[in-house]
């Protein structure tokens, strides 16, 4: 199975953001390249918010081009067998945590948000990991730093996005 279908099947499944859901699905219908950079109209990234729950906390990269808070993440590579796997594989580089485990349940929530041109739009899959315990990071060269926060900090240094991520990951847990 492509990383296409894999996508397609995923968002089928997934049963929140109806309207957002579908134009994903749309996009993926009328862009047979739009899981990649090089689609211009916009293509699907995955992204993972690397999450403590045994303390409490998030982990957020400091990210090296936008200067902002956020979680893990980025775009999906040709040896991708899965959107998840996609996910996974950003938090773990970018995170440099080994042993995240995926939360079970696929994608948490989707989000779409422009993007400077060539291209036009990222539409965000966005999952949840679990940190293993006494978990200890590095930071990557697409990060400035990485920073644990306590849940109820996130609001106060990033934006609506990972808040929104947030919410939607403790509601899982």
């Amino acid at each position: 199975m492509s990383l296409h279908d894999d996508a397609v099947l995923v968002l089928k499944g997934y049963e929140d953001q109806g309207e957002l859901r579908q134009a994903y699905l749309d996009h993926l219908t009328a862009h047979p390249d739009g899981m990649w950079k090089a689609c211009h109209a916009g293509h699907l990234t995955a992204s993972a918010l690397v999450i403590d729950p045994e303390r409490g906390r998030v982990l957020l990269t400091l990210h090296r081009k936008l200067r902002m808070w956020l979680q893990m993440g980025g775009h999906c590579e040709p040896d991708d067998a899965t959107v998840a796997a996609a996910a996974l594989r950003e938090a773990t580089e970018e995170s440099g945590i080994a042993g995240l485990t995926l939360l079970s349940g696929g994608p948490v929530r989707l989000d779409r948000h422009p993007i400077p041109p060539p291209c036009h739009w990222h539409l965000d899959v966005q999952y949840a990991v679990l940190a293993p315990p006494g978990a200890v990071h590095e930071i990557s060269d697409e990060s400035l730093d990485l920073r644990w926060f306590a849940y109820d900090e996130v609001a106060g240094v990033a934006d609506d996005s990972v808040v929104r991520l947030l919410e939607a990951t403790r509601a899982r847990l």
